[in-house]
Parts: structure tokens; sequence; C-alpha cells
């Protein structure tokens, strides 16, 4: 027996691989490993299909110099920069997604954390949406504190974002304005506060082998159960713009692995789909079972009727999970 199966098998049987383990699944031939991947996200998970869309509902000056954001005011961007939206926009912008099928929607904001006031504001908005639209709000505000994250949870948030981006080793790397403690903090806080959480990476940003497996045990050890993977769309002005573009195959083998050493979880495809010749495909037959629909923050996505139709012709089912 091959170390794919091998390790497949002792996934079924309900053990939790190790990072030797998945290592040596990097060097497995790619589609035996993929195949694989797709048996234990239907094993684990069947084939619901976890899709959602996000807002971005406050734009550039943000005080982190995250390299890879468009957003941080420490680069020279060509975004649209704006204060918080209004609740008229937020909720309309809600309503079109649920009448195109989305279930679930996430208002994201720029900057380090939301103020007191800031927060009180975009309750109303959560508030509003649950008044008048049948749709799942997610939140991503940045490193709030218990007791903000308790005002969002009553105004009918159901769950908060907030990635850690890489492994606790590369993230310094990544970003010196906060730290990947404080990140930890903060999805300890939403989850103490009623939320579920939401928390994954971006890939392509200079890191390891070793460093995309750290993060997916740390994020295993942290119990997160919605797993957003991002692939880095390089944005002129920013410290990553040079770096180049990681190969197809190179996603899908993250996937994979992913998959095995996360088998029941929601492992969404992100950031950079947009940019895939399949628009996700080969990873959604490799373990994917969930993605962001429609634009990102500040790049184009694919159109949630091409992703409706995508998912239908694949076999899988657009549902909620890991609630």
């Amino acid at each position: 027996m091959n170390i794919t199966e091998q390790c497949k098998q002792a996934v079924l049987d309900g053990k939790q691989l190790q990072q030797d383990e998945a290592l040596s699944l990097y060097q497995a031939p790619l589609e035996e490993l993929c195949a694989a991947a797709d048996e234990i996200r239907q094993h684990f998970c069947g084939e619901t299909f976890d899709i959602c869309t996000i807002v971005n509902g406050k734009s550039g000056r943000c005080s982190e110099d995250c390299k890879f954001c468009a957003q941080s005011m420490h680069y020279q961007t060509k975004i649209e920069e704006y204060a918080l939206m209004d609740t008229d926009e937020i909720v309309r912008q809600a309503k079109s997604n649920a009448e195109q099928g989305v279930l679930r929607y996430s208002i994201v904001t720029s900057g380090r954390r939301l103020s007191d006031a800031e927060v009180d504001r975009v309750c109303e908005s959560i508030r509003a949406i649950k008044e008048n639209v049948d749709i799942e709000v997610c939140v991503s505000f940045g490193l709030l504190d218990e007791a903000q994250f308790r005002k969002i949870r009553a105004a009918g948030a159901s769950r908060a974002h907030c990635n850690l981006e890489s492994s606790r080793r590369f993230f310094p790397s990544v970003c010196t304005t906060h730290t990947f403690d404080e990140k930890i903090a903060a999805l300890q806080a939403a989850r103490q506060a009623g939320l579920s959480v939401c928390s994954g990476g971006i890939m392509g940003l200079g890191e390891t082998v070793e460093d995309r497996i750290d993060l997916a045990l740390t994020l295993r050890a942290l119990s997160i159960k919605s797993i957003p993977v991002n692939f880095l769309s390089p944005i002129s002005g920013t410290p990553y713009a040079q770096n180049p573009l990681l190969t197809e195959e190179e996603k899908r083998r993250i996937i994979a692995v992913y998959r095995f050493l996360l088998p029941n979880t929601s492992i969404r495809l992100a950031g950079g789909r947009g940019l895939m010749p399949d628009q996700g495909e080969g990873c959604f037959r490799a373990g994917s079972n969930a993605a962001i629909s429609g634009d990102m923050l500040t790049t184009a996505g694919i159109s949630m009727q091409t992703d409706l139709n995508m998912l239908h012709r694949l076999g899988f089912e657009a549902g909620l999970w890991n609630e």
C-alpha cells in the first residue's frame, strides 16, 4: 500500500495525520493524491457545498502593513477608499445576494479593528439585514474583543472571520503591526461571544511547504471548521507585487493535503480563484467543498450563477456547512 492509500485509510479510520505524513503526501503522484482527498471529502462532508459572498464594507487607509494587501496605507495602490458603507447599501447588496441563492453574506472592513462607535453602526446594519433578508451574516471586523463580538452576535451575526494568513514562524515576514497571537485572541473572543469562527490563510507569500502544513495544524488545534484558502493575487504597489503565481498543480496539491489534515471542515477557495483557468474546478475535485463567490475585496471574482452551474455539474448541492 503506497503512502497516499496508507494516509487515506488512516484518516477514514479517524486518525489525525502529523507533519511528517503530510510532507510525504506532498511527494505523492498528484492525480492519486487528489482522488484520495476527494474520497475523504465525500466520506466526512458528503456533497454539501458551502458558498458565501463578501462585501467591502469599509475600504482602504488601513494602519496595518500586511504585505499582500492593497488596502494598507503603507503602500501606493489604486483602490477606492471610503468609510463604513451605509445600512441601506449593505442591506441592498444582501438582498441581491440572497435572490441569487447565497446563504451566507460577510461584511468585511479594512483596518486593525472597528471602533466601538463603528461597531454600533454596523450592528444597525446587521439588524436591518436580519429583519429584511433570509441570509446568514458573517463579519470580518479585525481584532475585536469579546464585548464587541457579543454586540455583533446580539445584532444577529452568526460567524466571525479572521485569517491567520500563514504559519506562526512565517507570519512576522508578512505583517509587523500586529501578531499571530492577537489574531488567535480575536478568534477565541468571537467564539466566547457565541459566534462560529472562520480562519485560513494565503498561499504564495513566499512560505515553505512546512509553513503551509503548520498553518493547517494550527487551524486544526483551534478547531476551526471554516477554512478559506487564498492564492495570492500579486497587486502592484505592494511588497508582494512580483511574487510568482503558484502553478495550478501546486494549488491542487495544497487543497488535497489540507483535506487529509482537516477532513471534516469547509475548505473554502477564496481570493485568487478568479485567476485560475478552470475557476477552481480542479480544486473542487481535490477536496475543496466551499468557496467565496462573486468579487473579492479589491479584485474580480466569479459570478454566483457561474459557480452554481459548476457546482451542479460536479454533483454538489449548495448548503450551509459546519454551523
